[in-house]
């Protein structure tokens, strides 16, 4: 498994969840759902994306937006001006857009399909702290084809119709954050470009595979079949950080969620991430994270985001 693979794991689309809008201008959607991220895809025509306090953005046929929240965003088919004002309608999760009637001519309009993101977990935020407020990719290769068949799920009444198309939302998130991420202009994170890197490479698979085994800076140079002295410098030099800082950061952010979303015990989480003792795990913990284990779940069973906690920004993030 490699970190792209690790963080996106428990990245789901919830319900599709604004459905399928034709949008004629001067019609608008206002996204009040705060959802982490946002995919918007236009299936027919283009629109337009206005973040608060920022130029409107096209999106063309054939390219896909993600959107970072939770901050509100309106998609509309014309971008905004002042001799034709627009009057968005708000759309969430537990109030989608209705969408067009049965029949309904989009010829000439947008046809916007689009899904919302709530990522709670510590695991995958590594990745969205990383992602710009927007991103507009068009499709590639993998993904092109994903569109027509994405229409025909929508149109028809099958069973597990709503899951097809969740999971289909999924796969055509990952095909644009991974396009978007191999762009020179992406700015992307240390370890996904050092994922091709010969040394480095082997060992950021080995530890996502398995973050709870005893590694130690030894057993991670055999991975990448290299010194003990080569692997700290080629590792530091690519990543920003040693190898064993980088998996004390991965376990903590798991260790983070098992406490938020598990009634485990202290000493559970730590042997599940790799610590042999509730103690030296907590040390870390709090070392990392600025909380105590006992800290963080206590915000989590009140409903406080844990994340806001947090000391400092994990390293690991980068």
């Amino acid at each position: 498994m490699d970190p792209f693979d690790h963080l996106l794991r428990t990245v789901r689309a919830e319900g599709a969840a604004f459905g399928r809008s034709v949008l004629a201008p001067p019609r608008a959607l206002r996204f009040t759902d705060g959802a982490s991220l946002t995919l918007c895809v236009p299936m027919r025509g283009g629109g337009w994306v206005t973040r608060e306090g920022e130029a409107p953005r096209p999106v063309r046929p054939g390219e896909t937006a993600i959107v970072r929240g939770p901050e509100p965003f309106v998609f509309s088919a014309e971008p905004p001006s002042a001799s034709r004002p627009q009057t968005p309608r708000d759309v969430r999760f537990d109030r989608p857009d209705p969408g067009p009637p049965p029949g309904a001519d989009p010829d000439g309009r947008t046809v916007l399909l689009a899904g919302a993101y709530h990522v709670r977990d510590e695991v995958p935020r590594r990745l969205l702290r990383v992602l710009p407020p927007l991103v507009v990719v068009a499709d590639d290769q993998d993904c092109t084809s994903m569109r027509d068949y994405l229409e025909a799920q929508l149109a028809a009444c099958l069973p597990g119709r709503q899951i097809v198309l969740d999971r289909l939302l999924d796969w055509l998130l990952v095909c644009t954050l991974r396009e978007w991420f191999d762009r020179p202009e992406a700015g992307s994170p240390a370890w996904y470009r050092a994922l091709t890197d010969d040394v480095v490479g082997p060992v950021l698979h080995a530890v996502h595979e398995a973050p709870e085994r005893p590694w130690s800076l030894a057993s991670l140079a055999g991975q990448a079949g290299v010194s003990r002295t080569t692997l700290a410098k080629r590792f530091t030099e690519v990543v920003g950080e040693p190898p064993l800082s980088y998996l004390t950061d991965l376990r903590m952010a798991m260790a983070a969620d098992l406490l938020a979303g598990s009634s485990a015990t202290v000493a559970a989480v730590a042997h599940r991430v790799g610590y042999a003792d509730a103690f030296g795990f907590s040390a870390a913990f709090k070392r990392v994270r600025g909380v105590s284990p006992t800290a963080y779940r206590r915000a989590a069973a009140t409903g406080e985001d844990p994340g806001a906690l947090l000391g400092h920004e994990p390293a690991g993030v980068r």
